[in-house]
């Protein structure tokens, strides 16, 4: 179990009340992309996922659906074929995030923190890297104020365990006015290359212990 600062628990208390009344003033907005999605890919609207939380716990986070079902008989497999112009739109402006205040409403995430990665990458981490579940995961996160996925693998994780060390109010506050800067620039929404960010297969660092 991770150690809890004294800011955790003021923290907690401002992601609930914000993620209700986000909820609430959001739901006109929450509808009309539900019909949206609906319209554009089908059912279901909304793409759900077991990610690892704090501590590596596992919860099920919630999206808007931006991609296409994988249908190989007509080529459709690849992330850059499932990706559609509509859900290009989506994640460039990170509306499809807008379901994960339910799960920081549920005290499954905080609206600022290291992204929920995959599962399967758990067991890939170093032990440094492994940090970044000591706290919850974020909708934003310092990393993703530096680039977003543009930025490597090493450097995010570096980055998301400075934020680990340093989190506080002032920092959480400066990481979501960046946030919203970076949102309306639409800045680094794919890493080089790829339309999403590449898979992570494991850390490059000396592993100290287990491997990543």
């Amino acid at each position: 179990m991770s150690a809890t600062r004294p800011y955790d628990r003021i923290k907690r208390v401002i992601d609930a009340v914000g993620a209700g009344a986000g909820l609430v003033v959001l739901s006109p907005l929450l509808l009309a992309i539900s019909i949206a999605v609906a319209c554009k890919m089908g059912r279901p609207v909304l793409f759900v996922q077991e990610r690892p939380g704090r501590d590596g716990r596992p919860f099920r986070l919630i999206k808007f659906r931006s991609m296409l079902d994988a249908d190989h008989r007509n080529g459709i497999h690849s992330d850059a074929d499932r990706l559609t112009d509509f859900g290009r739109t989506l994640r460039s402006t990170s509306l499809d995030e807008l379901p994960e205040l339910w799960n920081v409403l549920r005290g499954e995430m905080s609206f600022v923190g290291p992204r929920p990665l995959l599962m399967s990458y758990l067991g890939r981490y170093s032990p440094e890297q492994a940090r970044r579940h000591e706290v919850r995961p974020g909708i934003t996160g310092l990393a993703q104020v530096s680039g977003r996925n543009a930025v490597g693998w090493d450097d995010r994780f570096e980055l998301d365990v400075e934020y680990v060390d340093r989190r506080s109010l002032m920092l959480d506050a400066h990481i979501l006015w960046r946030t919203i800067h970076s949102v309306l620039r639409r800045d680094g929404v794919a890493a080089e290359g790829h339309v999403t960010m590449p898979e992570f297969g494991g850390s490059t660092q000396t592993p100290s212990g287990h491997g990543g």
